[in-house]
């Protein structure tokens, strides 16, 4: 009912930046940086709620990216809303992505990329590497 007060209390715009639009800003962002885009929104065929936005090549390292887009005044940046839960989603979600490769590789991560929208200025980007999310003991 009152869901259209929503953004207004989070600090968000009503009209947030799309999704796509932030994962392609993210894309070009990674890509200047050497970056390979290897999937883009690449779903678990045993879960389809579990989504990978970019999954990208970095050297020999496979990256599991999310992207995050955001009103630049938004109350909780992108790096804090990939919470617990999320975490979990994207853990199930990257352990079946590496299980389906032939070549497993050695190392594996996963990155944040925060895109804040401030209208009428350029996307501000900011990349968090090797996000605390796979124990140890995980092996493709």
């Amino acid at each position: 009912m009152w869901s259209f007060l929503r953004g207004w209390f989070s600090g968000r715009s009503t009209a947030p930046v799309a999704g796509a639009a932030g994962e392609n800003a993210a894309a070009d962002f990674l890509v200047r940086r050497g970056f390979r885009i290897v999937a883009r929104n690449w779903r678990n065929p045993a879960d389809e709620r579990e989504e990978i936005d970019l999954v990208c090549q970095e050297g020999d390292v496979v990256v599991f990216v999310e992207v995050k887009a955001r009103a630049a005044n938004a109350m909780v940046p992108g790096y804090f809303a990939v919470n617990k839960k999320k975490k979990q989603i994207l853990r199930r979600a990257a352990l079946a992505y590496l299980r389906g490769l032939r070549l497993k590789p050695a190392t594996f991560r996963l990155d944040v990329v925060e895109v804040a929208e401030t209208p009428g200025q350029p996307s501000k980007l900011l990349h968090f590497e090797n996000v605390p999310l796979f124990a140890k003991h995980d092996r493709p």
